[in-house]
């Protein structure tokens, strides 16, 4: 079963005094690639927040934030201006560079963003980092059963993409032998217009053999339905196999791209943009895959 590289979990923990949420979310990526953004009174944690995203989760490129809300006025909270200047000097950079209207509400944006709000702790307790332990596990959990949910829907894409072409590699027998005998006719054709009107029919056999293994397409066609069964079967197994799928989809390319240059069939080569265009959407989604 593939797993989709995009995904978003969260989960949330009620200390006393405060309200805890862990919200992480990925992308694709060819390795992990982990940034955080935590609370300073978590700040020594990181390197075990870390460790605990590597072993829950595999590849892509993953971000996790920690926000803490007061709900209780007994903590002490306050405005770091130090952070909301830094904030505020970079968006507006940003709107000269890209040419982005400046947002009305400046307060109200910049005080939900990271660190904006410093909430004085006198130190981090043991209680209340296992908590958070457990809610970052939660979240990776809901990462991971999202991930599974998206991989199902490009599961389901997939499979109807290769049965579409191996349907469409079908239709190309229709046409085989008129291919063969229309090549063979206009050779003939173009014979017999000599002004002699006379050839070696021996030597003719001989060239149309020549041609004949020159177009011959059933290799092709051999090797392109046993990439599509074994695209198939890798998309079933048990563990998502992302970059397997992607060198099987080049090797799809291939075989159709020679079908396409071999042919020398008008509707054959129709058949074949057809293959392409189907193969293109599973190219587009195959690089999410985990």
């Amino acid at each position: 079963m593939i797993q989709s590289m995009t995904g978003f979990g969260k989960a949330e923990v009620d200390f006393p005094g405060k309200k805890i949420t862990i919200e992480i979310k990925s992308l694709n990526c060819k390795q992990l690639d982990v940034s955080t953004r935590i609370p300073t009174a978590y700040r020594e944690k990181d390197i075990e927040i870390r460790n605990m995203i590597s072993q829950g989760i595999e590849r892509g490129k993953v971000d996790l934030i920690i926000t803490l809300d007061a709900i209780d006025k007994s903590v002490s909270s306050a405005i770091n201006q130090t952070v909301v200047k830094n904030y505020y000097e970079e968006i507006k950079d940003i709107s000269e560079k890209l040419n982005i209207a400046l947002p009305v509400e400046w307060f109200s944006i910049i005080l939900r963003l990271p660190d904006a709000i410093k909430m004085e702790i006198a130190g981090l307790d043991e209680k209340e980092w296992v908590a958070v332990k457990q809610a970052i596990e939660k979240a990776i959990v809901s990462l991971d059963e999202f991930r599974k949910q998206e991989g199902l829907m490009l599961e389901n894409i997939f499979v109807a993409k290769i049965e579409k072409i191996d349907i469409l590699l079908k239709e190309i027998d229709i046409y085989e032998t008129e291919r063969i005998e229309k090549i063979k006719g206009r050779i003939h054709e173009n014979l017999v217009k000599l002004d002699s009107g006379l050839y070696d029919e021996n030597r003719f056999e001989q060239e149309m053999i020549y041609y004949v293994e020159r177009l011959d397409i059933n290799e092709e066609k051999s090797r392109l339905n046993n990439h599509l069964k074994y695209f198939v079967e890798t998309l079933k197994s048990e563990k998502s196999q992302g970059r397997k799928l992607g060198f099987i989809v080049q090797e799809i390319g291939r075989e159709i791209n020679t079908l396409g240059s071999k042919s020398n069939h008008a509707l054959i080569q129709k058949i074949v943009v057809q293959m392409k265009d189907e193969l293109e959407q599973i190219k587009e989604q195959i690089f999410n895959v985990l």
